[in-house]
């Protein structure tokens, strides 16, 4: 393939990586920065009417040195008032050893596939080794990806699907049902879902907490991944203080985590967290200590996510000669 800058659609993006390759590299980013082998990753967020916009970037070996920066929005209302996606944006790739521009791609597969792939990690290191039932909260395409990630690393026998359109819920349990061979049922009882569960994972654009205290059970894990900004929130700051707490990034989530709101309201502090994930792939904090131990990931995202997948899916392109060459040089 020629000199220049790469450009790779969505539809492309997505034939180039798949959910096992992904969690293997994300769990790989997680410990290379616990390990100090990678620099801090970097975000920037701000506000627009009805929405917002994001900015990530980090730097990260291959073992080639990507710079990565991704560029999402993100306007809930999208759907229903203009028939667009919630998501929208997308990932610049640069050599970080000489600056060129190496690929522009689109950042919703990525995404995706990417926070399924944390997910998945933090399951792995901190579920129950028995764990088999979960309940997913938002039967959206997080909500979908989460599933068929946490199904990676646990035998799941059992999900139940909570979303506030109950229609979302119905179509989710059909699809993932005939796909992944287990049951799957839609739910509208949230709390006797939770109750049952042995992991669940929380994907909405929520604005305020939805599993309460009350709903979890001993030994329970939950990943947190919805509250992306500082506005959004999924879980009960009680339960969060009354947990044990492993983040992607503690200061990302002081800031902008589910774990910032029960900072806010002096339940808890960051000294109060156990680790970050990485540390726990990496051996240097423990994870779950114990069978009834309950267990929350707040999960914000972070750049190493998207420099982890996007290198996959460059190199791939390039191999495969798949894409659009642009020289934006000239």
């Amino acid at each position: 393939m020629s000199e220049g800058t790469l450009l790779l659609s969505r539809d492309q993006v997505s034939t180039l990586l798949t959910i096992d390759e992904c969690i293997e590299a994300v769990e790989l980013a997680f410990k290379s920065f616990a390990q100090g082998k990678t620099a801090n990753p970097g975000i920037l967020g701000i506000h627009s009417t009805s929405g917002g916009f994001h900015i990530k970037a980090a730097i990260m070996e291959l073992p080639r040195r990507y710079f990565v920066s991704k560029i999402n929005a993100n306007f809930p209302e999208n759907p229903h008032r203009f028939q667009l996606p919630t998501i929208q944006g997308v990932i610049v790739v640069f050599d970080a050893d000489n600056g060129r521009p190496l690929a522009v791609m689109d950042s919703m597969e990525i995404t995706i596939i990417r926070t399924g792939a944390a997910t998945a990690v933090a399951a792995k290191y901190l579920a129950r080794a028995d764990a088999k039932i979960i309940t997913i909260c938002g039967c959206g395409n997080q909500g979908e990806i989460s599933l068929r990630a946490v199904n990676r690393v646990r035998k799941l026998a059992r999900a139940f699907a909570f979303d506030t359109d109950p229609a979302k819920a119905e179509n989710f349990a059909q699809r993932l049902s005939a796909e992944l061979q287990f049951e799957v049922l839609p739910v509208k009882d949230l709390r006797a879902a939770v109750r049952q569960s042995d992991v669940c994972i929380t994907c909405t654009p929520s604005k305020r907490f939805f599993i309460e205290r009350e709903y979890v059970s001993p030994g329970t894990f939950i990943a947190a991944v919805g509250a992306d900004n500082e506005e959004k929130q999924e879980i009960d700051p009680t339960l969060m203080a009354a947990s044990r707490i492993v983040v992607d990034h503690l200061q990302q989530c002081l800031t902008i985590g589910d774990l910032h709101h029960a900072v806010e309201q002096g339940l808890m502090t960051g000294k109060d967290v156990l680790a970050e994930l990485g540390e726990v792939i990496a051996g240097l904090k423990p994870g779950r200590q114990s069978d009834n131990e309950i267990l929350i990931f707040d999960s914000t995202g972070t750049a190493l996510q998207d420099v982890a997948a996007a290198g996959i899916v460059y190199e791939k392109a390039v191999r495969n000669s798949i894409g659009t060459v642009v020289d934006f040089s000239r």
